[in-house]
């Protein structure tokens, strides 16, 4: 299946079995050398045994935004660190660094992301991006689907330039005043956008958190105002150009499906959080969706509770032909590894249509 189902999948054309993908679970190294057989004990040995690990679990796409906007706005000097938790093996991701450049709501309300963070030459742009994009295609080769894709659309970053504390104090002292702010990192970012459209990506992913895992973070009339607007003309480009649309969000955005495939998204990738049967109801035979698994299930379940799990997933996803299952939000390198491989062999038996 691997890049065929893919494609088939994000074509809402039906394959004899339910496509499946993963986040993260390329890089369980137990679980990598368990699946494989192959050493991950040392660096050595992990690139290739990660490939490998893709191509046995069937990745039908790889989840990737390889050109990642927050890196411009922390070397501006205009980006705020909230820390990070520890998620990686090891703790390698861990951050305790919290810093914010803007001191007062209104020095937030007269940010301009646009002039600050500047313009960039187009041809560069997309000779850089294509570059990324060619990579990682001559890495995974015809193993599974790869893509094109930014992590920072809109609302998350304003994450990244802000972080929560101060965003959510401007949008809760004067949320009509904080929308020059927005629209000038839009400005900003659809620079990047009109260059990914330029290069040879089949398929790119927008992903924003917009969301909390209890649902918006602001008035639904707000982002339907302020929000969704822009993503229907930072989106345009690519689908003129024939490209594959999918977004991605944590959290509960289920009350935004509408809104979300109006704007030209064609695939929606969906946490635990959201109701998988609403958007299959509504749009199983228009759109794809991704996921739904709950990760909490792997990581303490029953193999009872895990294999209810996927079937409750593949129920309402194996009548849709644009249905890809994923766990949601990763398989973290916590997770026990003989959870994880019997999630596998629930998907296994359970996904033939």
């Amino acid at each position: 299946m691997s890049y065929e189902s893919g494609m088939a999948a994000l074509n809402l054309k039906m394959t004899d079995r339910v496509p499946r993908t993963e986040y993260s679970a390329d890089l369980h190294w137990p679980l990598v050398k368990a699946v494989t057989g192959i050493d991950t004990a040392v660096e050595a040995g992990r690139k290739r045994a990660s490939k490998e690990f893709i191509k046995k679990w069937d990745y039908a796409f790889m989840w990737a935004t390889p050109y990642m906007l927050g890196e411009h706005i922390q070397k501006s000097g205009f980006g705020t660190s909230m820390g990070h938790a520890v998620f990686a093996e090891g703790g390698a991701d861990y951050n305790n660094e919290l810093n914010c450049p803007f001191k007062t709501v209104e020095e937030a309300f007269a940010f301009d992301p646009c002039k600050t963070y500047g313009n960039f030459d187009q041809t560069k742009l997309v000779k850089e991006m294509n570059a990324l994009y060619l990579k990682n295609k001559e890495y995974l080769g015809d193993v599974t689907v790869t893509m094109g894709g930014t992590y920072h659309t809109l609302f998350s970053g304003l994450i990244e330039i802000f972080g929560w504390e101060m965003l959510l104090l401007a949008l809760g002292t004067d949320a009509g005043k904080f929308e020059k702010v927005v629209e000038s990192y839009f400005n900003w970012s659809k620079q990047f956008f009109e260059a990914w459209a330029k290069t040879d990506i089949k398929v790119f992913m927008s992903h924003d958190d917009i969301c909390w895992s209890s649902g918006p973070v602001a008035s639904p009339a707000w982002y339907r105002k302020t929000i969704f607007p822009y993503y229907k003309k930072l989106w345009q480009p690519l689908l003129s150009a024939g490209k594959k649309l999918m977004f991605t969000s944590d959290g509960k955005y289920d009350m935004f499906y509408d809104d979300i495939i109006k704007c030209g998204a064609g695939t929606l990738i969906l946490e635990p959080y959201n109701d998988l049967e609403l958007f299959a109801k509504k749009y199983g035979k228009t759109h794809g969706f991704v996921g739904n698994a709950d990760t909490r299930i792997l990581l303490s379940g029953t193999k009872e509770d895990i294999y209810k799990e996927v079937e409750r997933c593949m129920k309402i996803g194996k009548e849709c032909p644009g249905y890809i299952l994923a766990v949601g939000n990763h398989i973290p390198v916590n997770t026990p590894v003989e959870n994880a491989l019997y999630y596998n062999e629930a998907y296994l038996e359970l996904s033939k249509r």
